[in-house]
């Protein structure tokens, strides 16, 4: 009776089983970048493989991917932020615009997310 219940129960709950989203890589991403000293915000585009610098920091663009299927729905950023009088970075990963607060830049002046990638 045990065994049923659990089967069922686990059947019932496959259609929320996760999948894989098909994404592909844009030219470029929009980023978002705030002082929190100063309380500055400015908004960057950043080619992918190029490097924007803003305040004291340098933003590197690895890759953005979007939904193939939802070129607006999301943005996956792969980059690099370091200070421009240190290679070492202050940040290296991935970053979800509709999840910052996932894998977040933690740092005591600047704020760094993720908005869009720009596709055309």
């Amino acid at each position: 009776m045990i065994n049923r219940v659990i089967s069922a129960a686990v059947l019932a709950a496959m259609p929320l089983i996760a999948t894989a989203e098909s994404v592909t890589s844009a030219g470029a991403a929009e980023l978002r970048v705030l002082d929190k000293l100063s309380g500055q915000v400015t908004d960057l585009t950043v080619p992918t493989g190029d490097t924007e610098e803003v305040g004291n920091l340098r933003i590197r663009l690895n890759d953005c991917r979007y939904p193939i299927n939802n070129p607006s729905g999301d943005a996956y950023v792969s980059m690099v932020v370091s200070y421009r009088d240190n290679p070492e970075p202050a940040f290296q990963g991935w970053m979800i615009a509709s999840a910052p607060a996932l894998n977040a830049m933690d740092h005591p002046r600047y704020d760094v997310w993720v908005l869009r990638c720009i596709t055309s």
